[in-house]
């Protein structure tokens, strides 16, 4: 693999033109694709098959006036302080706005607060529910601004007026996190290099990538309905990859300008060697999350392939675009030197020890205290995580001045938490004994701990199917409710009837529980993974073992750390969560595949570079030292950049995305600088010459993965001569 890179590399370098007009005629392509085949995302999830969604199917077939999978609008009116809405001004406004509504595009059927009683017994505070005939995806704006307008109206007849409900949901956004992200990146680049030209590259690279992945996933949702934080988790990876593989390659590719190379043979060497780790880095990557698909939920596995595709272009742009921009900037990709910053070779010998080198040989000294050190220190981290509880994001979860949780809260102050949970309760029975089994049906539910109310059943005109909306004494996120829901799945239905419990709660519930099931499978694959991965790349059964455990360790700190912020509101103020509740349930397995993709990625960059001077005669300690000085200076700026770019996205007001941007921020932080840099040399050390052990048998049966190029470089040192490696071309202008 790393000869086809070496040449891809010097191809790349002499056809800058061809390539580059190539990538921008693809990105180009993208554009259009997304421009003309883009529709809404969705942020609404659902698992087919669970006991929800089958009753949501059902009503769909018999109920098809129900609107099940419609969307939903709730419309919340609070009378002012020392009225109430029975009052005439005030009733009228309510009965104009529902009147309204009914009017509006794409409506299914709109309740007034009076008829269904739907008014707390103070008379100060009744909610419309609003069902549309279409899903939240397909509703138009014009169905949401006859909305918008009803609400306006009623408020200017002196009402307090709020609407929760997922008729509200839109895309989220990330706002200013990308350019954050970009802005520290950019400073770190600098910082590492010391030059303009040489900083601004990973950048230009990564940038041209995320275009061109977020404008295919736009494409795409003309053939998929696709979740709205599909794109989002695609963004996230995409700039933070793709600027630490073109890191690695700028890195190497200076580095063998400062050894006498010219520029087109480093930049062959460089894709040939840094390359081929980018391209088992951005593999792994990709598998992790290509493997979310084997979980079985088809939103999740949404994410995980739009986010391996995103990967995937950052890696061919790695090793296709970056060396044509190369070829550009030539020797001068040192140009635009930044007073006060020396203009080094990030991988080079120093006369003087690098901090790399001097922390190292802190470890190599005392290689116990350090590994204690870093493995208590995650394991105490790691402690709020056995209080981990999942869940799905509500009303509840919105930040306190947005509608839809001011509505939230009205309801919860007017009538009980409870009426933030409906749970609608589907009673399937032969046509003409439907009534009967929804009424025992009812009163068996009355019986029920923490039921609230049982509004009078609704049937359908072919007589064989009904609903009763169940009103619990919890809130949505409790966990009475979930055993609410249970407790009435478990009843024993009338004799030929069957009952289901679905509505946006019980979907909620079961979505959590399904994604609670796949965590501890989905870990066992991802480590079996990473075992056998870094066996083939290392030839060792050892250090494949401390990876795989230094990547437990860094997964339980990130879990412990998350539980802390948004479970328990530790540093909620200073990080802006203005909501704390269960983790949202997708998160813990999309932590474990990301962390585990980038973990190898600096795995394999750190500790190829000790294994190449082991296996070029250093004794096993040297070779910690001397390894861990070349690729300590890149790993940690690579881990600063991806923790900057996953960071930007924690000021997004999305809670979705600010909790998984700071769980993929917090896990570099800890896998990165804490298991990378402390954990690995001090655990190499310990182990000597058995960490690069083997059974001789496993060794014939194993495929060599040469990661760092090493036989390139043998032989490019053997056919230097012959090929004119090292001969001059003219220098090409720097454009």
């Amino acid at each position: 693999m790393a000869s086809l890179l070496y040449r891809l590399g010097r191809f790349s370098f002499r056809r800058r033109w061809l390539v580059t007009g190539a990538w921008l005629a693809v990105l180009v392509a993208t554009l259009i694709g997304a421009a003309t085949l883009s529709k809404p995302t969705s942020g609404a999830f659902s698992i087919p098959g669970t006991p929800a969604q089958r009753a949501i199917d059902l009503l769909g077939e018999r109920f098809p006036q129900a609107s099940a999978g419609g969307a939903t609008a709730r419309i919340v009116f609070a009378a002012p302080d020392g009225h109430t809405l029975a009052e005439p001004d005030s009733k009228a406004a309510i009965a104009r706005a529902v009147a309204e509504l009914s009017q509006s595009p794409q409506i299914a059927a709109v309740t007034d607060p009076f008829a269904t009683r739907a008014v707390n017994q103070a008379g100060t505070v009744g909610y419309a529910q609003a069902t549309y005939t279409v899903a939240p995806i397909a509703l138009t704006d014009a169905a949401r601004d006859a909305l918008d307008a009803a609400v306006d109206n009623a408020r200017d007849a002196g009402l307090t007026v709020e609407v929760g409900g997922d008729a509200l949901q839109a895309a989220p956004h990330a706002g200013v996190a990308e350019v954050i992200g970009l802005i520290i990146a950019m400073f770190v680049l600098v910082i590492t290099f010391g030059s303009l030209v040489a900083a601004g590259l990973p950048l230009v690279t990564a940038i041209l990538g995320v275009g061109i992945g977020i404008a295919a996933i736009t494409a795409a949702t003309h053939f998929f309905d696709l979740s709205s934080t599909t794109s989002t988790l695609a963004m996230m990876l995409g700039l933070a990859v793709a600027i630490d593989y073109a890191l690695f390659i700028v890195s190497r590719y200076r580095h063998e300008l400062a050894v006498g190379r010219d520029p087109v043979e480093a930049a062959g060497r460089a894709v040939g060697t840094a390359g081929s780790a980018v391209v088992f880095a951005g593999l792994t990557v990709m598998i992790a999350l290509a493997g979310l698909a084997v979980v079985g939920i088809p939103f999740l596995t949404q994410m995980g392939v739009a986010a391996a595709g995103t990967v995937g272009v950052a890696v061919l742009i790695a090793l296709t675009l970056l060396p044509a921009l190369l070829g550009f900037a030539g020797r001068r990709i040192t140009a635009g030197r930044v007073p006060g910053l020396r203009d080094r070779d990030p991988e080079g010998d120093s006369a003087t020890p690098t901090l790399g080198t001097r922390w190292v040989r802190a470890i190599v000294r005392r290689p116990v205290a350090a590994l204690l050190t870093a493995v208590v220190g995650l394991g105490v981290v790691a402690i709020p995580a056995m209080e981990l509880r999942l869940g799905m994001p509500d009303d509840g979860n919105a930040a306190p001045d947005t509608t839809q949780r001011k509505a939230y809260d009205l309801l919860a102050a007017g009538f009980g938490p409870g009426f933030n949970a409906p749970l609608t309760v589907v009673v399937d029975a032969p046509a003409g004994t439907v009534q009967s089994a929804a009424d025992q049906t009812a009163q068996r539910i009355r019986a029920l701990a923490d039921v609230a109310v049982v509004a009078p059943a609704m049937t359908n005109p072919a007589g064989d199917t009904a609903i009763l909306t169940v009103i619990p004494v919890t809130a949505p996120d409790d966990a009475a409710t979930e055993e609410l829901v249970h407790a009435i799945r478990d009843l024993d239905a009338p004799a030929g009837a069957s009952v289901g419990v679905t509505g946006t709660t019980a979907i909620n519930i079961d979505i959590s529980e399904k994604l609670a099931d796949a965590l501890l499978p989905y870990l066992a694959l991802v480590v079996g993974l990473a075992f056998v991965l870094l066996a083939l790349v290392f030839r060792s059964l050892l250090v494949p073992l401390k990876a795989t455990v230094g990547f437990l360790l860094s997964v339980a700190a990130t879990f412990g750390a998350v539980v802390a912020v948004f479970q328990w509101g530790w540093l909620a103020e200073l990080l802006g969560v203005q909501q704390t509740g269960p983790i949202i349930s997708f998160l813990p397995i999309l932590l474990i595949g990301i962390v585990f993709g980038l973990a190898m990625d600096y795995q394999v960059f750190l500790v190829t570079r000790m294994r190449e001077d082991y296996v070029h005669g250093a004794a096993a300690r040297d070779a910690v030292v001397t390894g861990f000085g070349h690729g300590a200076r890149v790993v940690t700026a690579a881990a600063l950049i991806m923790m900057s770019v996953f960071f930007g996205f924690v000021f997004s007001p999305e809670s979705i995305i600010k909790s998984v941007g700071f769980g993929l921020g917090i896990a570099v932080l800890f896998d990165a600088i804490i298991v990378r840099m402390v954990l690995v040399p001090a655990v190499m050390t310990l182990l000597g010459r058995a960490a690069w052990w083997l059974p001789r048998w496993l060794d014939r049966a194993m495929p060599n993965v040469d990661v760092e190029g090493e036989k390139l470089l043998h032989h490019l040192e053997q056919t230097a001569p012959e090929s004119g490696a090292t001969t001059r071309e003219p220098e090409p202008a720097l454009r």
